[in-house]
């Protein structure tokens, strides 16, 4: 069986079409649809469960708003399949890609990534801001994650090994690679938006970079370090300069020194309190996500 998992944040319009748009190209597969409704404000709901009348396609409902991350790991763990997708409900992932990912699963790869060769669309702005932080991450983890999304097939052993992880910031594009097994790669071009505006705005996009960043890395910290570093050595180079003589203007050795050392130790101190509201949140142990509903019962 083939499981398809698609995360809905209030995407009331596209329910319809992504359930027949995937349908259609698995119309030869044994395979179910589970959408996890990620606590819509919209009829997203109401539409899943309408749509749920095909026996083919599930949906769980979320007691609110737990993330794209928490409604990916829900359905990973609600899959019945012996390969997962994971695909957009805005069919930006475009659902005629699954059978080549299934083609190449069959033929032996246990991760099948789909990899952007355009961004189609997308605001400029935020085709920059997604490639620096990819790079970033490639830089930091060792994986490419050129090209990368959460358009990816998963061997069910893979999938497996993906839900040992259990912190609660995980990162599911990066875990897919990190937790090894065969891997290939599908390239695909982003579609436009069938109907309405993504939900992704500035200030959610910097919050998953950084939440992602701090996952798989504590390269802040050690930035800070080094920081520091940088700021002794210029104290010296001014604190030389003055014993020589050299005039600095207005500032003064001392009150550039200070300048740059309380920035840098309030930047310090900023990175420290990021991680620790991490482990604080680890330690709690709550619940990744709750589920409110489900059309139907898992077996």
């Amino acid at each position: 069986m083939i499981s398809v998992v698609i995360p809905a944040f209030n995407e009331e319009e596209n329910i319809r079409a992504a359930a027949s748009a995937i349908s259609a190209v698995l119309s030869g597969e044994e395979y179910e649809l589970i959408f996890v409704d990620d606590g819509s404000k919209d009829k997203s709901w109401d539409k899943i469960v309408s749509a749920s009348a095909d026996p083919h396609i599930r949906g769980l409902r979320f007691s609110r708003n737990f993330g794209k991350e928490a409604a990916i790991r829900a359905g990973l763990e609600a899959a019945r399949g012996d390969a997962i997708v994971v695909i957009d409900c805005d069919l930006q992932h475009p659902p005629a890609a699954i059978p080549e990912m299934i083609k190449k699963w069959r033929s032996g790869a246990k991760v099948v990534e789909g990899k952007k060769s355009s961004r189609g669309s997308e605001a400029r702005t935020y085709g920059f801001l997604a490639k620096v932080f990819n790079s970033m991450m490639s830089g930091i983890t060792g994986l490419d994650m050129s090209g990368a999304s959460d358009f990816i097939l998963l061997d069910r052993a893979a999938a497996e090994a993906v839900l040992s992880y259990s912190e609660l910031g995980s990162f599911f594009r990066s875990l897919a690679q990190y937790v090894g097994f065969e891997s290939d790669v599908v390239y695909y071009n982003v579609a436009a938006r069938e109907h309405g505006g993504g939900s992704w705005t500035f200030k959610k996009l910097f919050a998953y970079a950084a939440g992602n960043l701090a996952a798989f890395s504590a390269a802040p910290l050690y930035i800070s370090i080094w920081l520091g570093g940088l700021t002794v050595l210029v104290s010296v180079i001014l604190a030389v300069l003055k014993l020589c003589g050299v005039g600095l203007g207005s500032f003064s050795a001392g009150i550039v020194a200070l300048m740059l050392i309380g920035g840098l130790i309030l930047s310090a101190l900023g990175a420290v309190g990021f991680y620790l509201a991490r482990i604080y949140s680890e330690v709690k142990r709550r619940p990744k996500y709750i589920i409110a509903s489900e059309t139907k019962e898992r077996k």
